[in-house]
């Protein structure tokens, strides 16, 4: 069973290792929901019911575990990953107790999202995912089930990253993304880098689509960029 379009809520108080993780698993076109605290994540799996949740152990205001535990009674189809640098067997049986897998720190992200998947097939090998309808702004349409792009109806041949920049600018729509948010959602940067590697992909973007309308990516000098 195919299982992308499943939501994995990631629960991992260190943003650097939560943004990692959601850049991986929506590449493999999982929907993705973070959260950074136990009181977060409970509010969150109320609202969207999560398919997976991947936990850090420890978190903040509290046990992973516990946090695990009281999600599954909560909601019995969500599926429990741990993530944690704790490595002794004890640690490890014990865990295994309150969920579904466990995954030691540091981590390999194609490992994580394979666990993911492993999981799923175990838990709920049976389900059909709905497929999300493609993402669309204006005249413009991303269809993240083939990472096609249109605009006016025209094709758009995008590269992966021009296809995540884009997507991000979208889902941001209406407000200016900084150039920091940027680098570290689509490349994945931990810090600030004098780096023109936002300004060149925004060019290439706007070489591929402005000929079929009007502008529709702006820049706001010294911030960043956004749609139209």
């Amino acid at each position: 069973m195919n299982h992308e379009g499943a939501t994995v809520l990631v629960v991992e108080d260190e943003p650097s290792i939560a943004d990692v993780l959601a850049i991986a698993l929506r590449y493999h076109r999982f929907e993705v929901i973070t959260a950074g605290s136990v009181r977060q994540a409970q509010q969150l799996a109320g609202q969207t019911r999560p398919d997976v949740a991947l936990l850090d152990v420890m978190l903040p205001d509290g046990d992973g575990r516990l946090l695990g535990c009281e999600l599954r009674a909560a909601h019995p189809e969500t599926a429990v990953v741990f993530l944690t640098a704790r490595d002794a067997p004890a640690e490890i049986v014990g865990a295994l107790g309150f969920g579904d897998d466990y995954i030691t720190k540091p981590f390999n992200v194609d490992e994580v999202v394979a666990r993911i998947r492993a999981v799923l097939r175990r838990t709920r090998p049976d389900d059909v995912l709905p497929v999300r309808p493609p993402l669309r702004y204006g005249d413009l349409e991303l269809d993240d089930a083939t990472y096609a792009a249109c605009r006016s109806g025209r094709s758009v041949q995008l590269t992966p990253t021009e296809y995540a920049l884009l997507r991000f600018l979208v889902r941001n729509g209406g407000r200016i993304v900084p150039k920091e948010q940027l680098l570290r959602h689509v490349w994945q940067y931990e810090h600030q880098a004098e780096s023109t590697v936002v300004e060149t992909y925004i060019s290439y973007l706007r070489r591929k689509l402005e000929p079929l309308g009007p502008p529709l990516i702006t820049t706001r000098r010294g911030v960043g960029y956004g749609i139209a």
